[in-house]
């Protein structure tokens, strides 16, 4: 069993309009209202993929019956811990030219009812997990060393954990020393303090990540691919695609690869290739966050994979 913590439940609303005209009416063409959140998209996907996953997110009473049915329906095991207050509403507005601007709404202050609640459902599934992921972003009220302080706990159950933050909660994470962790290119210039421009510059993340005792550093890049490392070396994976509808959830979707492949006992020149056949499989569809396994199993043949050296 892998179980994802993506505690920051979101209703996410996709609307796609003409053009976004600032200041003005705009009037969308077409809207789609799904559950949300990065957790929410990494353990959908690991379903689709065919591993058992869990899920732990926060849920209000207003949107109970939508996200347990849509987990149901995706085939994950949702725990979801029920608040007062609503939970944060995201909003991505698409143009006829694919490009997107998002509003990532604050969401809910939890009390420490909900933060004890949450603490309980996570060792209640770590204790039953083979592998945990911590995704995206903490609700507020959580304290920013929340994932460093759960990756332990992950790691003296002698299991694995795998980490996508940003800001100070990754900074923090790298300190717990989990086995894996995938910033961007945005967070590891932020987490480095260096401009990342090119894979040379990726690669010197991933080995400052690697000598601070994360056991597989990834990096993911967009349209330059992802640079990984273990023991074995540094791996480049990259694929070309001719139609890009949307890229938001991609590497959602790309941590959700990794993570079956690992699980499965594949090393890392194989995890890569599922994980960059994965985000591009999500972003050549509108839907956020989620992949069709035949999309991806038609996109591992077209993956370019190398050892890079500088």
């Amino acid at each position: 069993m892998i179980t994802v913590a993506g505690f920051n439940t979101a209703i996410d609303h996709l609307m796609q309009v003409d053009a976004l005209h600032p200041g003005e009416v705009n009037r969308a063409l077409r809207e789609q209202v799904l559950p949300g959140g990065k957790g929410l998209h990494v353990a959908q996907t690991i379903a689709a993929l065919g591993e058992p996953v869990q899920l732990i997110g926060l849920v209000d009473a207003a949107h109970r019956n939508l996200i347990a049915r849509r987990m149901s329906e995706r085939g994950v095991l949702f725990h979801g811990v029920e608040i007062d207050a609503p939970l944060r509403h995201c909003i991505a507005l698409q143009d006829a030219n694919g490009q997107i601007t998002e509003v990532l709404g604050q969401g809910p202050q939890l009390g420490e009812r909900d933060r004890a609640a949450l603490q309980r459902a996570f060792r209640l599934a770590l204790a039953e997990s083979e592998l945990v992921i911590l995704s995206g972003s903490l609700p507020r009220g959580l304290a920013t060393d929340t994932y460093a302080e759960l990756a332990l706990q992950v790691s003296v159950a002698g299991k694995r954990c795998l980490v996508d933050a940003s800001g100070e909660v990754l900074r923090q994470a790298v300190a717990a020393q989990p086995f894996l962790l995938k910033p961007n290119r945005e967070e590891a210039e932020a987490l480095s303090g260096r401009t990342v421009g090119d894979l040379d510059a990726a690669a010197g993340v991933l080995r400052d990540l690697s000598a601070r005792g994360v056991a597989m550093p990834v990096l993911s890049l967009g349209a330059l691919g992802a640079l990984g490392m273990d023991k074995s070396g540094v791996w480049h994976a990259a694929v070309e695609l001719e139609q890009v509808r949307n890229t938001v959830g991609s590497g959602d979707c790309f941590l959700a690869g990794m993570a079956v492949a690992i699980q499965r006992g594949k090393p890392l020149p194989e995890a890569l290739r599922l994980a960059v056949a994965c985000g591009a499989a999500n972003a050549m569809e509108v839907e956020t966050g989620y992949v069709r396994p035949d999309q991806v199993d038609a996109l591992l043949g077209q993956v370019r994979m190398r050892a890079w050296t500088p």
